[in-house]
């Protein structure tokens, strides 16, 4: 008998539904930062064994579309709505149901839903006995697993809980595959991500970054990116003064990649200013959304 089936991680933002994923592969394939709206595309996860395949769905944190670049993001969290075979509905300790149609959508589903309270380890024993009483009243038909996905805790409780309600299916995947997504979206994903580390306020939501080529040699990768922003003061904020900025950014991109790759790696950064892109159709094509 072989298992096999798609397990979307849906939430709020800044719950953790990347850190949980990344944490249940034993890998990082999605970036995580403090930040909300740090995951803007749909990114598969598969964890194969010998007689499963569990293949997750990092998704972005739902929101309420202020942008067409937010609306795309809520496009990848319905295609999630409609293929899963359970539902990975992520909540934080403190937090209490929002009356987001998306949720109601998971919680009024036929498909198996197991809630999770993240982020125990920055609370106590009873105020979490009292979160698990609500999410029971909230949604009775759930399975609620408190966990911390920083600190590991209750996550085989959590794998095994999967592995149990994960449908009889051939796998989807080969069974050496670990994503579904290219070396050159990871590598635009890294440089985002020290973007979102690096940068305040409006300036890493501005920014896109696009890989313009990807020249895989024998001893060293060739990476050449453009990190697009809307405005010319932004690209001055991320080149900063006498360009320390970005070259600080460069440095943290490609050290990163390297570990990914496990390769040596040459980045080349450039910084191009277009206009309103989070509210251009074509743009956002053109960039994957």
């Amino acid at each position: 008998m072989h298992k096999a089936g798609f397990v979307n991680i849906i939430g709020n933002p800044n719950v953790g539904k990347s850190t949980l994923m990344n944490a249940l592969l034993g890998e990082k394939l999605s970036i995580t930062t403090s930040k909300s709206q740090t995951t803007r595309h749909r990114i598969m996860g598969i964890f194969s064994g010998e007689d499963f395949q569990i293949v997750y769905s990092d998704t972005p944190g739902i929101v309420n579309p202020h942008y067409k670049l937010h609306q795309s993001m809520m496009n990848f969290v319905s295609s999630a709505l409609e293929d899963a075979d359970i539902f990975l509905l992520v909540t934080e300790v403190g937090e209490t149901l929002k009356n987001y149609e998306t949720l109601e959508k998971v919680i009024s589903s036929n498909v198996p839903v197991i809630l999770v309270i993240n982020k125990i380890d920055i609370s106590n024993q009873d105020f979490v006995k009292s979160k698990i009483d609500y999410w029971q009243k909230e949604i009775p038909r759930s399975i609620i697993i408190p966990t911390s996905a920083t600190q590991g805790f209750n996550l085989d409780v959590l794998f095994n809980k999967i592995l149990e309600l994960l449908p009889e299916n051939p796998p989807y995947f080969s069974k050496d595959e670990i994503t579904d997504k290219s070396m050159r979206f990871f590598a635009s994903e890294i440089i985002r991500e020290k973007l979102l580390i690096n940068y305040k306020k409006e300036v890493p939501y501005s920014s896109e970054v696009v890989i313009e080529d990807y020249k895989e040699e024998r001893n060293i990768d060739k990476i050449f990116a453009v990190i697009y922003v809307e405005r010319e003061s932004q690209k001055a904020i991320i080149i900063g003064h006498q360009g320390e900025a970005l070259k600080r950014l460069g440095t943290q991109s490609r050290i990163d990649i390297e570990r990914f790759t496990s390769k040596k790696c040459y980045l080349d950064l450039r910084i191009k200013v277009k206009n309103n892109w989070r509210n251009d159709t074509q743009t956002l094509k053109q960039f994957g959304y």
